[in-house]
């Protein structure tokens, strides 16, 4: 018997064609979860691919967790082809560059819409039947951005930071109903979006002499805590927020000169 064991679980995931979103979703087919991969556009049919090819279950849907209608339609699609979800992880997202007196609202709008209020969509969607049901689990893929401001971009933390909020109150308005929200906050996981980052000279090493751990983060890291908190281990843990960045935010009294108290 395996520790975590989701193999009559229906999982969607946002977002699931590429980084955070493909390590995710290959760990909750890896311990059985049948598999529903979202993303706007065909990457995530080579992820939903790499699953079966491997032995597991999985499909891709293009959906934009931007639109209303997008959203209902794809929701209705999955409990009709699929069967009716038990898992959502909202993951979904970018950053967009700005300072907060010259970022374009255009901009701070289309955030919000994609990080935040596109979460609560999808919450709403594919919650529906976990509600009716009384029964499932949703995990929301924030950032150390919630609780650390990312400066010059944009909406970036604010949206992050609501994220954390919008998990807790689902946790509490949900609760009473058996359908539990948490939020897995990373910390600096290595993706492809990030890989032009760590090409440059001396930033690798740099990063990783600032996390305890002594390395970056994988994506695995972020879907190893998704997958419990997706799984009934986690049956008792909601409304809550598990940082995944080896130790990073943890070293800011580290950072303060102390004389005489230096790492020997």
């Amino acid at each position: 018997m395996t520790w975590i064991d989701l193999t009559a679980k229906v999982a969607v995931v946002t977002g699931g064609g590429a980084g955070i979103g493909r390590g995710i979703a290959r760990g909750l087919a890896a311990v059985g979860a049948n598999v529903v991969v979202l993303d706007r556009d065909e990457a995530g049919a080579a992820v939903a691919a790499e699953i079966r090819e491997a032995g597991g279950r999985a499909e891709f849907l293009i959906c934009d967790v931007t639109s209303d209608d997008d959203v209902a339609r794809i929701s209705a699609r999955v409990s009709d082809e699929v069967g009716s979800p038990d898992i959502l992880v909202n993951n979904a997202g970018t950053m967009l560059p700005g300072d907060l007196d010259a970022v374009s609202m255009t901009d701070w709008d289309a955030i919000l819409s994609l990080n935040l209020t596109g979460y609560l969509r999808c919450a709403r969607a594919f919650g529906a039947p976990m509600l009716a049901r009384q029964t499932g689990a949703l995990v929301h893929v924030a950032s150390i951005a919630a609780s650390f401001p990312q400066g010059h971009s944009g909406a970036y933390s604010v949206s992050k930071a609501g994220v954390v909020m919008l998990s807790r109150q689902l946790a509490t308005e949900w609760g009473s109903r058996r359908v539990r929200s948490n939020v897995v906050s990373p910390g600096m996981i290595r993706t492809q979006m990030t890989e032009a980052i760590y090409q440059a000279p001396g930033v690798e090493a740099a990063r990783q002499k600032l996390v305890p751990a002594r390395r970056i983060g994988r994506p695995e890291d972020i879907a190893d805590a998704v997958v419990f908190l997706a799984s009934e281990r986690a049956s008792y843990i909601t409304g809550e927020e598990v940082v995944v960045d080896g130790g990073f935010t943890r070293r800011m009294m580290s950072t303060v000169p102390r004389p005489g108290f230096e790492n020997k």
